[in-house]
């Protein structure tokens, strides 16, 4: 299995062992890593049965919303972080090592203005898409009516950002 990290994050494939299938003909991704998982399945060359979007970072934000996140992020990116994480519903403690702060401005930039449409050019490849209910980090609803078109949508009661409850 091909996996790609989250925002800031590494190694926290381990938190949705329930979910991914360890297949060398998978591709994963979790939040910003989704965007990366989609981009490198429309890019590649080798077999792809599958690609799994675990809470594939979709928003709706307008361009006042943008700059002010990437303010805050240039203000105190390790606060931003933090705070990120615990919106996504995980407290920064509980993930000490999971977390990269070495992400940059343009990281943070390319997770709210990813071009979802491009999922169109995907043929001959599964896809699973997993949204938590309780979701306070993406556009829930849009990602929900958006995907629906592309592949089968898992969607786990009562679980945050990180599918946990």
């Amino acid at each position: 299995m091909k996996y790609f990290s989250g925002f800031c994050l590494r190694n926290e494939k381990i938190l949705f062992k329930e979910y991914l299938e360890d297949n060398e003909f998978i591709v994963a991704g979790f939040s910003k890593g989704a965007q990366e998982a989609v981009d490198y399945v429309i890019n590649s060359n080798h077999r792809i049965d599958k690609l799994q979007l675990l809470s594939p970072a979709f928003f709706d934000y307008n361009e006042k919303l943008i700059e002010i996140n990437l303010k805050a992020f240039k203000k105190d990116k390790v606060s931003y972080i933090n705070n990120f994480l615990k919106k996504a519903g995980i407290e920064s403690i509980d993930v000490k090592d999971l977390i990269k702060y070495d992400c940059e401005i343009d990281d943070l930039m390319s997770l709210f203005t990813f071009d979802w449409e491009k999922i169109k050019e995907i043929k001959n490849v599964r896809i699973e898409i997993f949204l938590g209910e309780y979701d306070k980090i993406i556009a829930l609803k849009k990602a929900y009516d958006f995907f629906k078109n592309y592949g089968e949508i898992y969607f786990i009661k009562k679980a945050n950002h990180f599918l946990r409850s």
